[in-house]
C-alpha cells in the first residue's frame, strides 16, 4: 500500500463516497475505485461493502480508518510545522519560566527580543521550576528560567540573577505606614509564606529566627505572584520576589523594603544537546536587557 492510496481511502471515508471523494482529490471516480481495491489486495481485506452501487464500510475498514486517521494527524502536524517555519521564516523560540518572571520580566523580554525578530513565533510556558527544568532537559524548550531549589542536573546553565525580596502589605495594613520592615516587626503577624521548598523561604526563616520572631502563617503557596494578591485582597503579609509585584502597586498593593536582606535567586536554562541558535542567544539577550531595565534585580551579585 502507498500514501496515495490511504490518501483516497480516506478520503471517502471522510466524504462518505467515491464520487465525492474524486472530487475533492480533482481525480476521476474510477481512479477513486481502481485505488480502493488495490489497498483491499494489499491489505487483505475488505474495506467496503458494495451495496447498490455504494461503498459501505465493512467493520475491518473502520477499524483500519481510525489507525488511518491516527497517521494522518501526524502528517497535518509536519504540515503545520512546515507552514509555520514559511510564514516565521526560521521557526520558533520555546520559553519555560517560574511564574516570577514569566509575566513581568519575560514579557518585556518578549517585547524586546521582537524589535529584532518581528517574523518569530514564541512559545511561552509558565510552569513550576521543576517542570521548567524537565521540560528544557527533555528538548521540548530551549530556554528555562527556574529558581535556585530546582535540580540542574541535565542542563546546561548559569546563574541569571539575584532579587532581593521585599514586603507586599494591604493598603489598610498597620506596617503599610513604614518606610521600611524589619523582621522583628512581624513577629505575630499574619503571614502569607512561600512553599516549605523554596529555598527562599529557607533563608526567610533564617532571617526570623536570628530575630527571634515568628509570624503566624495563615498560607503557603509556591508563587510569590499569588501572594502579592492575597496581598492585596487584605489576607496578610508576605516577602515576595519584587519581580513579581509588577503591576500590583498601581492596584494599590503597598510595597516596601525588608531587613535583613534576603534572596531569590534565578538561573537560566539550556538544552544540552545542541550548540545554541541565533535566534535563542538573541532571546537570552533580549531577557538580560529586561533584567537590566527593570527594577529589583542584578545578574551580577550572586
Amino acid at each position: 500500500m502507498n500514501f496515495r492510496q490511504l490518501e483516497i481511502f480516506r478520503a471517502v471515508m471522510v466524504s462518505g463516497s467515491a464520487s465525492r471523494a474524486a472530487e475533492l482529490l480533482g481525480i476521476t471516480q474510477p481512479a477513486v475505485s481502481r485505488a480502493i481495491a488495490e489497498l483491499e489486495l494489499r491489505a487483505g481485506f475488505d474495506l467496503f461493502d458494495r451495496v447498490k452501487g455504494r461503498l459501505v464500510p465493512t467493520p475491518e475498514g473502520q477499524l483500519f480508518f481510525a489507525d488511518v486517521t491516527t497517521s494522518f494527524v501526524g502528517l497535518d502536524s509536519l504540515r503545520a510545522a512546515a507552514a509555520r517555519i514559511r510564514d516565521f521564516g526560521s521557526g520558533t523560540v520555546h520559553v519555560a519560566s517560574l511564574a516570577a518572571l514569566g509575566s513581568t520580566l519575560v514579557a518585556r523580554a518578549v517585547r524586546q527580543f521582537r524589535i529584532g525578530n518581528p517574523q518569530i513565533a514564541i512559545t511561552l510556558n509558565i510552569a513550576s521550576s521543576a517542570t521548567v527544568r524537565d521540560l528544557v532537559m527533555n528538548r521540548q524548550f530551549d530556554i528555562g528560567l527556574a529558581a535556585d531549589e530546582v535540580d540542574l542536573s541535565g542542563v546546561d546553565h548559569s546563574v541569571f540573577a539575584s532579587f532581593r525580596a521585599v514586603c507586599a502589605i494591604p493598603a489598610d495594613h498597620p506596617l503599610a505606614e513604614r518606610e521600611r520592615i524589619h523582621a522583628r516587626d512581624l513577629d505575630g503577624m499574619a503571614f502569607l509564606a512561600l512553599a516549605p521548598e523554596d529555598r527562599a523561604r529557607s533563608r526567610m526563616n533564617e532571617a526570623f529566627e536570628a530575630a527571634g520572631v515568628r509570624p503566624q502563617i495563615v498560607v503557603e503557596t509556591p508563587n510569590s505572584a499569588t501572594i502579592c494578591a492575597l496581598a492585596l485582597a487584605g489576607a496578610g503579609i508576605g516577602l515576595v520576589n519584587p519581580a513579581a509585584a509588577d503591576g500590583f502597586q498601581e492596584r494599590g498593593l503597598i510595597v516596601r523594603p525588608f531587613e535583613p536582606a534576603v534572596y531569590f535567586k534565578a538561573y537560566i536554562l539550556f538544552r544540552p544537546d545542541a550548540q545554541r541558535a541565533r535566534l535563542v542567544r538573541d532571546f537570552t539577550r533580549a531577557l538580560h536587557e529586561a533584567l537590566r531595565s527593570g527594577s529589583g534585580g542584578t545578574d551580577d551579585n550572586l
